[in-house]
């Protein structure tokens, strides 16, 4: 499956995959308008064996079968005093 990957300006290390380049009608208006301006980074072939470096490759294929999109957000951080406070438990 073919995908195109954009990238929000407003919100760092948010992206958005389509099944149709610079096709945003599926994205309901308000999320679509939350997501901020949007830059393309690349276009990309999906296969059920391909390797994602944050998604589960399967996941984001049956969301674009589905919906048309799928979004990825950005990793949660946890702060660096709770790392620290939970090596020290072990």
């Amino acid at each position: 499956m073919q995908c195109f990957i954009y990238k929000s300006l407003k919100k760092d290390e948010l992206y958005l995959y389509l099944n149709k380049k610079d096709d945003f009608s599926d994205i309901p208006e308000p999320l679509f308008k939350s997501l901020g301006q949007l830059q393309f980074v690349m276009e990309l072939e999906l296969t059920p064996d391909r390797k994602l470096a944050r998604e589960d490759v399967n996941k984001v294929i049956a969301s674009l079968s589905n919906k048309g999109f799928f979004i990825q957000l950005p990793p949660t951080l946890v702060p660096e005093s709770i790392t620290l406070q939970n090596s020290k438990l072990h």
